[in-house]
């Protein structure tokens, strides 16, 4: 296992150096900062999500989201 370990070290140490060499230190590093930045927004965000689609996915109910008062066109008495 720390022999595959190594080996892996020191591909991605070549590949990185590699990299720096055809395009420079500072456009590597950004596209690594690019690529990080960008994997963070993929993840699954349920928070915006009503609480009768949380529970059709399986998730328990927002009770934060029944202390919300909401504003309604009915509401409005003239």
């Amino acid at each position: 296992m720390r022999e595959a370990q190594l080996l892996v070290v020191d591909t991605l140490a070549a590949t990185v150096d590699d990299l720096c060499r055809k395009f420079g230190a500072w456009k590597t590093a950004r596209a690594l900062l690019f690529a990080i930045w960008r994997h963070r927004q993929t993840t699954n965000q349920v928070s915006h999500l009503s609480d009768r689609m949380r529970r059709d996915i399986g998730l328990p109910g927002n009770e934060d989201r029944l202390l919300e008062a909401k504003l309604s066109l009915w509401d409005v008495r003239l």
